[in-house]
């Protein structure tokens, strides 16, 4: 979710402002996804790398996200979403909104429209290091290590492989987010930023998603065999 400081900055509003004006797309999304029949969404809202910002600016998303939690949960509750977080493992996380997640992970437990992952103090790699360091814990011999038995060890190992990365803004990067999960990813980089995304924008990321020729390093059925 890309471009909330440039979107503030082309205004001549401070950055906070970009912030704010982002909670209507993320809940238009949400609404567009879950219409469209997406089982799982995931949403990049802070990575690791983010507590390098000012802290002032720290500071507010932590609020605004809080409040954000508090103001939606009965929408999410009664959509069928359940909700989830990924990452949350950083001390500077201040303890009520580390509840608030904790509250609307388990309010929404049940449900089963819909899965949204919100990835809040998320970082790739250290979900990486997290999985190997269990794998050593569990004592598991190296050679019986298998792709799949890494993943069983990696959080929320029921998340399927993502198809689908879209990073608006028109941003290019994959910025530490769900390394082992993107491999065979498709992305689209839509160049609004993302206060301006609305659910439009989203389907149009399905269409392009869904006219793509996903062949995971094979070649298709009707040039099998043709060495040409």
């Amino acid at each position: 979710m890309d471009g909330n400081g440039r979107w503030a900055q082309r205004r001549s509003l401070p950055r906070t402002a970009g912030h704010q004006a982002a909670e209507t797309t993320v809940i238009d999304i949400i609404e567009a996804a879950r219409a469209a029949g997406v089982e799982w969404l995931s949403l990049y809202a802070f990575s690791t790398e983010n507590w390098s910002r000012p802290g002032t600016e720290v500071d507010f998303l932590m609020g605004l996200v809080r409040r954000v939690v508090r103001k939606h949960a009965p929408l999410l509750l009664a959509r069928g979403i359940r909700c989830r977080f990924l990452g949350v493992a950083d001390s500077r996380i201040p303890r009520e909104l580390a509840q608030d997640f904790e509250d609307l992970a388990t309010l929404t437990a049940d449900n089963r429209g819909m899965t949204l992952t919100v990835a809040f103090d998320h970082g790739g790699r250290r979900d990486i290091v997290e999985a190997a360091r269990s794998l050593i814990r569990s004592r598991t011999p190296a050679d019986e290590v298998t792709e799949q038995l890494f993943a069983d060890h990696l959080p929320f190992p029921d998340t399927p492989d993502v198809d689908l990365v879209i990073r608006t803004s028109g941003e290019q990067r994959i910025s530490n987010f769900m390394l082992w999960q993107v491999a065979y990813a498709e992305w689209v980089f839509p160049e609004a930023l993302w206060p301006d995304f609305r659910a439009p924008d989203f389907l149009a990321c399905l269409h392009t998603y869904r006219r793509r020729d996903r062949r995971f390093g094979g070649v298709p059925p009707r040039t099998m065999g043709d060495p040409s």
